[in-house]
Order: structure tokens, then sequence, then C-alpha cells
């Protein structure tokens, strides 16, 4: 079973990102869900496979697009 939840950088290290990167794509709004505990910041497992399910969405789609 996969941990409930991820620090800042075990999410970068478990998704090949660096933590610069992590920050830009949630300031772009384009990151996972976010929760905070007390001052330290976590990811979900679920808030991750959300994520990921998103950019598979939006693969999919420009896949799609660009065909004809």
């Amino acid at each position: 079973m996969s941990k409930p939840v991820s620090t800042i950088a075990e999410f970068c290290s478990d998704h090949g990102i660096s933590k610069c990167f992590f920050h830009k794509i949630v300031n772009q709004g384009n990151g996972p869900r976010l929760m905070k505990i007390g001052r330290r910041t976590f990811i979900s497992a679920e808030a991750a496979a959300a994520w990921r399910a998103s950019l598979e969405e939006q693969t999919a789609g420009a896949g799609k697009r660009g065909a004809k």
C-alpha cells in the first residue's frame, strides 16, 4: 500500500520532477491539490492520482485535436 500523504520533496522524487518545477506548476494552477497540517504542506495519495489522471486526459485530448 502506498503512503496516504507525501511531502513536496517525496512527491517530486516519486514523479521525477524538481521542486522548482513543482512550485511553478502549483503557482500556475496546474499542480496537485495541497493540504496544510500546521506549517507543513502535503499531497494526499488521492490528490496525486487525480493530478496524474488530469495530465493523462490533457495528453489524450491533445492527441485527438491533432488527429485528422
